[in-house]
């Protein structure tokens, strides 16, 4: 058998030759990854080199969104099977593609830290001051995001004794008073009612807020419940330009109604009294955000919930006044 010799195609010097692509430069040109770099740059010379390329990380973290790449896993995969690729996220050939573990270090780093946030203050004040945004009515919604991690079993109830029947004795009624104030002491931010948020401040709410996976319920638009494991995204964004004012990740069983305030003294506090109305659906109907809106100087356009209101007498459903018999005036 004739044995053919294939011809290479090019020296291994070129190879290292080579120039980054420039595909993706449009969209790095669009915000600087400087300020996530720094967490992973090193404070002195001193010291052995570090031997991962951070900065082609945190692009390909980017790049993995740009191309649709779902895990960490497949991204490693498609920067160890494709030179490309790697060359376009920013990898030099002499470079190691990074292990997973690598990532996942990286990313616990950057969520420890406040510097998404503060990217995020940044570019809604240059938005701000080139004049992209000037929009007056700000829309405040939650969507769910599920996660890859396992469900927990639940715990399972421990049977307690029922309960007595009848009115509490003065001793029982004390005792029980106090035993609701000391759980009312001891509950988080999140787990107190909303009219407690008015008082707390902006930095607290921020920082308390639930990241844990959680199962959530929402209605969706047949009116049917539908269940994921995983997070809830809470964004307040701006109706025309479409800007993100603020956002808030959390657990996905949180309320929705529970993040409004922080959404809301987050917008008032990077632009003070520059929205003048606030949109909302009727999760959102309960009368703290109403104060809230209120000290922003906002209008509130909330659908009315019945179910968080008592009965109106002298009016109907529709808010029409009605007789002595309750019938409504036409």
């Amino acid at each position: 058998m004739t044995i053919v010799k294939q011809i290479s195609l090019f020296d291994i010097q070129d190879l290292f030759e080579m120039q980054n692509s420039h595909r993706f430069d449009a969209i790095f040109a669009t915000f600087d990854v400087q300020p996530i770099f720094n967490l992973f740059s090193k404070k002195t010379m001193r010291g052995a080199p570090r031997e991962l390329n951070y900065g082609a990380m945190i692009q390909s973290l980017i790049i993995r969104i740009v191309e649709r790449i779902p895990t960490i896993k497949d991204l490693v995969n498609r920067l160890g099977n494709d030179p490309i690729f790697r060359l376009d996220c920013g990898f030099l050939v002499s470079d190691v593609v990074p292990s997973e573990a690598s990532y996942s270090r990286m990313i616990d780093v950057v969520s420890q830290s406040d510097v998404l946030d503060q990217m995020q203050d940044t570019l809604i004040h240059v938005a701000m001051a080139e004049g992209f945004l000037c929009d007056e009515h700000l829309a405040i919604d939650a969507t769910h995001f599920e996660s890859r991690d396992a469900s927990k079993p639940s715990e399972k109830k421990v049977s307690t004794l029922p309960k007595k029947r009848g009115r509490k004795s003065k001793e029982e009624h004390a005792a029980w008073l106090i035993e609701q104030a000391e759980i009312e002491a001891n509950q988080s931010t999140y787990e107190k009612e909303i009219k407690h948020q008015l008082d707390t401040p902006l930095e607290t709410l921020w920082q308390d807020a639930p990241i844990e996976p959680n199962w959530g319920i929402k209605k969706n638009s047949e009116g049917k419940n539908t269940f994921w494991y995983g997070f809830k995204g809470h964004l307040a964004v701006a109706t025309k330009s479409q800007y993100i004012v603020s956002r808030l990740m959390t657990s996905g069983n949180l309320s929705d109604s529970k993040v409004a305030i922080p959404l809301l003294k987050k917008a008032e506090s990077l632009l003070p009294r520059h929205f003048t109305t606030a949109i909302l659906d009727a999760g959102y109907d309960y009368e703290p955000i109403y104060r809230q809106l209120q000290n922003n100087q906002m209008r509130a356009v909330i659908p009315y919930n019945v179910r968080n209101e008592g009965e109106y007498f002298g009016y109907d459903e529709y808010f029409r006044p009605t007789c002595v018999r309750e019938h409504s005036y036409c």
